[in-house]
């Protein structure tokens, strides 16, 4: 019954969407224009304190942690929801096809057609390169300190230091707004006329969600209170940053146990590090 229930409830929400899902990418930076759209239910980020935390074995436990991971995520929201069901179940949760049938009240058959169907479309929508890296975990040292330099970077409005930390593929992408960017060419012409020309002063906390490393970014005068402003999850490839999905949203901050506002220089829970102006 729960899992019917469900089901109905993911028919009748619709999927949630990034702004890859609405249109190509924009090959420069779109400075006006570029209002919030209001009209799309948009995927949000989910706080890695929310993961279970378990006595699972190694592997299970980055098995399920990789099916929180941003792409997954996106890619299950265009399934139908009894293959997304089926998806969940075998692959993240490891129930059986017979068990699966149960609960969907269905036959083993159609599970195995719809977990099929489903490995193939997902499959189409997560790049090779994300499908198939190696595993890398949040709380590396060398995943803290390519975020710590990502933050930085931004902050001081260094866009070489920027630049030095993308691959070439790297892609921005800011949920609610419609426009995103894709090569290094086309972010860095966004990272010069945006954030780093239009944005006074930031400053930052590290975090984690949905098992990647992500910045918690506050906005402000350069004397004046930094207020929440975005979390931004980044996708990471052989030590570079491959993905920035910035969600603007304030009202996540919350979630994350965050604070909505930086008044002063403060020190890096998480290690020492000051995320003041310019560090």
């Amino acid at each position: 019954m729960a899992t019917r229930a469900c089901l109905d409830l993911v028919e009748t929400r619709g999927r949630r969407a990034l702004p890859v899902d609405l249109g190509p990418a924009s090959e420069r930076a779109v400075v006006d224009g570029n209002d919030p759209v209001t009209d799309v239910a948009w995927l949000g980020p989910y706080p890695d304190a929310r993961l279970p935390d378990d006595p699972a074995s190694p592997h299970a436990r980055y098995e399920r942690r990789e099916a929180v991971e941003l792409a997954f995520v996106a890619a299950l929201q265009h399934l139908p929801g009894n293959q997304r069901a089926a998806l969940l179940l075998f692959d993240v949760l490891g129930f059986s096809a017979v068990e699966i049938a149960t609960m969907m009240d269905t036959s083993t058959g159609s599970v195995n057609s719809a977990l099929a169907r489903a490995r193939r479309l997902v499959a189409e929508r997560i790049p090779p390169r994300v499908r198939h890296r190696p595993p890398r975990y949040t709380g590396d040292d060398r995943v803290r300190r390519l975020v710590l330099a990502y933050a930085h970077a931004l902050e001081r409005g260094d866009v070489d230091a920027l630049v030095a930390l993308l691959t070439e593929d790297v892609t921005w992408s800011m949920p609610p707004l419609r426009h995103w960017y894709h090569g290094i060419a086309a972010v860095t012409d966004f990272a010069v006329r945006v954030p780093m020309a239009r944005c006074p002063s930031w400053r930052f906390l590290p975090t984690s969600a949905n098992a990647q490393p992500a910045v918690a970014f506050y906005l402000g005068a350069v004397d004046g209170p930094h207020l929440a402003w975005s979390i931004t999850v980044l996708t990471l490839r052989n030590e570079r940053i491959a993905g920035i999905t910035s969600f603007l949203d304030p009202g996540h901050f919350a979630a994350f146990g965050l604070p909505p506002s930086l008044d002063t220089v403060r020190p890096d829970p998480a290690g020492g590090e000051l995320v003041g102006p310019h560090g």
